[in-house]
């Protein structure tokens, strides 16, 4: 008897032990709306997690997980909070109403230095989904924007450092050679720009695709990250990350494994089935199901975790580091900023 005991207890420990080493690398899951089971989440009770998406791309890989949260598929129970600003979400992880939070790549390692370590990063995507959008015939390359005046959204986040890096990159000074004017959300601009008040727009997808449906007299002047790629060719432009509270994590770093998997599950639930992930991202208020479904396969979205999600992220905020450090918060983030699982 104390034999079969004594074997139990070693393989309850091995089950453990694999059930914990999830999130080394990119997450590749089969595209199904059943989650996996971890064999050490049974050992757990669930919990009540605060989630915060913006409505745009971070969103839209989020929307077939609120709608298993609703259901009561989920182990967890997660709370969702929708914004259309990247401050909202920012707001939320420092005062503590937000658990895990998508913000933009830098806005994480600002608030890792903001916090003093509060914050962690767990996860990045990478999407070509920034475009400038022309209604003036003549926008075709990155030059012809000297002297021209360009709206963006993303104030303090990656459209504007990004958009910035690849103006000084191509010779051209932000607010000297090239007048920039801030929206506050990208909705707002959109909506100028289909009402032809706005000439020159840098917007992401699905807005993109939106301002291209209501008006024949804008078109795609210029990929994002083509240009990114033209002048940092050996990095990638890494737009999005999920952050969580360090505190959190400390508390519960098993959920956030199962968070981890349960965002990547809902990602290829989206690429795999469309028509019912699109319904479901107008059903969360994140974006029209007609434009979700014209957006969805030309998205592109690749999930990324672990050591990888180091090694891109930490390649990409060096760039902006040495464009201008305060674009990542004055330094270049730790080791500890990144949760490896």
């Amino acid at each position: 008897m104390m034999k079969c005991t004594k074997l139990l207890t070693i393989l309850l420990i091995a089950l453990l032990a694999v059930g914990l080493m999830v999130g080394c690398d990119t997450l590749e899951p089969e595209p199904t709306p059943e989650l996996p089971a971890l064999s050490s989440a049974s050992q757990h009770m669930p919990i009540s997690v605060n989630v915060g998406i913006l409505r745009g791309p971070s969103g839209m890989g989020m929307a077939p997980l609120m709608a298993w949260a609703e259901d009561g598929q989920t182990r967890d129970d997660y709370h969702f909070t929708v914004g259309g600003a990247p401050e909202e979400m920012v707001a939320g992880i420092i005062s503590g109403e937000l658990d895990i939070a998508a913000v933009g790549v830098n806005q994480a390692a600002m608030l890792y230095e903001r916090t003093g370590g509060d914050v962690r990063i767990i996860s990045a995507l990478t999407q070509s989904l920034l475009f400038v959008l022309d209604s003036t015939g003549e926008i075709n390359t990155i030059a012809d924007l000297q002297g021209q005046t360009i709206h963006i959204t993303g104030q303090g986040a990656i459209p504007q450092f990004a958009f910035e890096h690849i103006l000084r990159s191509n010779g051209l000074e932000p607010g000297v050679d090239v007048e920039i004017v801030f929206n506050a959300e990208h909705a707002e601009l959109a909506a100028l720009m289909v009402a032809g008040e706005v000439g020159i727009g840098l917007l992401p997808q699905p807005f993109v695709t939106s301002v291209l449906n209501q008006s024949d007299d804008v078109t795609i002047a210029l990929d994002l990250a083509e240009e990114w790629n033209a002048v940092s060719p050996d990095s990638v432009f890494v737009q999005g990350s999920v952050v969580v509270r360090t505190e959190f994590l400390e508390a519960n770093p098993i959920p956030v494994e199962r968070f981890l998997q349960d965002h990547a599950e809902s990602l290829a639930f989206v690429m795999e089935h469309v028509d019912e992930a699109a319904e479901l991202m107008e059903q969360f208020d994140i974006v029209p199901a007609g434009v979700a479904r014209q957006v969805i396969p030309i998205s592109n979205f690749v999930y990324i975790i672990g050591a990888e999600m180091q090694r891109v992220v930490d390649a990409f905020l060096t760039i902006l580091y040495d464009a201008n450090p305060d674009t990542v918060g004055g330094r270049l983030p730790s080791a500890e900023f990144y949760f490896l699982g």
